[in-house]
């Protein structure tokens, strides 16, 4: 029998929702009762997510490049809509956006027909926001999960078109093609930069290293839908013309994912090395080398 999905409210009063691999930290700001009422209709919500999902798990596994039916639930299509534009130029399957798709679909459950002065969703380090009209969020980038540390900051206002922010990488809890410690990604929706970021983190890389140790995903997870494409299990010491030259692959594939609008900025965290794209000419800040204290205990990213 499986373990109903679990609700709590944290010690500052955040709400905590878990349900098998789905794990939110979720904030609103603005009067106490529409907070409130926010807070209740993402429990509403929430309590049959993870069953949707699974029963479209085969379909949203697989890819959806050739045709066949499409996803039926809500965060299923929103997962299939978001990997779409990515398709035509990588392999790519729904499963790539569902963390952000979760968030952007709580966060739409608060906010429906709710003044709240702002409000997050943080699924794992991927993040659904909502901004009203002056206010800002302030989001600090972590390179690792397992040991964590802030190397950056992006701070995002009401008139910025980023609603959403990802992070993947080699070390984070899903699998990934490529070495880098941790890419982030702001986009114009959770489920939008969570696919991106997957794709960005897997190029880069620095094919065939012998200090990059890699298996097939299937061996690890019989179910991925990586199936039998290697993925990346350990990354011993590189020097740092090879970080620069991961780096350099990965600052490419933002770089066309921001040409084509699919992406606002990205930052690229190999080692001790930042890359930053697409940051000119944004109204937002988005920088290297800033320390934030993080008051997001299990999530990837400190959010304020």
């Amino acid at each position: 029998m499986r373990i109903p999905p679990q609700q709590r409210r944290l010690a500052d009063g955040r709400l905590h929702l878990h349900d098998g691999p789905i794990d939110l930290i979720i904030e609103a700001f603005g009067e106490t009762h529409a907070v409130e009422a926010a807070y209740a209709a993402a429990q509403r919500r929430f309590v049959t997510i993870l069953d949707e999902l699974c029963a479209e798990l085969p379909l949203l596994r697989a890819d959806l490049s050739g045709g066949g039916p499409a996803p039926q639930g809500p965060v299923a299509r929103r997962m299939a809509a978001a990997v779409a534009p990515f398709r035509a130029r990588r392999f790519v399957t729904p499963m790539a956006a569902v963390a952000g798709a979760v968030a952007e679909e709580i966060l739409e459950a608060m906010t429906s027909g709710r003044r709240l002065a702002r409000a997050y969703v943080n699924d794992g380090g991927d993040i659904a926001l909502y901004v009203g009209p002056g206010e800002t969020f302030s989001i600090g980038m972590v390179d690792r999960p397992d040991r964590p540390n802030l190397f950056g900051r992006a701070t995002i206002g009401a008139a910025d078109r980023v609603r959403g922010v990802a992070t993947s990488g080699w070390r984070g809890r899903s699998f990934s093609l490529g070495v880098a410690d941790a890419v982030t990604v702001l986009a114009g929706s959770a489920a939008l930069a969570d696919a991106a970021a997957t794709l960005i983190a897997n190029a880069v890389d620095i094919p065939g290293h012998p200090a990059v140790k890699r298996a097939p995903a299937r061996d690890l997870d019989p179910q991925s839908d990586l199936g039998d494409r290697h993925v990346t299990v350990a990354v011993g010491s590189l020097t740092r013309r090879e970080i620069d030259q991961a780096l350099a692959a990965g600052v490419a594939e933002a770089e066309l994912w921001q040409g084509l609008g699919l992406i606002e900025a990205a930052a690229l965290r190999l080692g001790d090395r930042t890359r930053l794209v697409g940051v000119a000419s944004r109204s937002y800040t988005f920088s290297a080398g800033a320390v934030l204290p993080s008051n997001e205990a299990g999530a990837h990213h400190a959010v304020g």
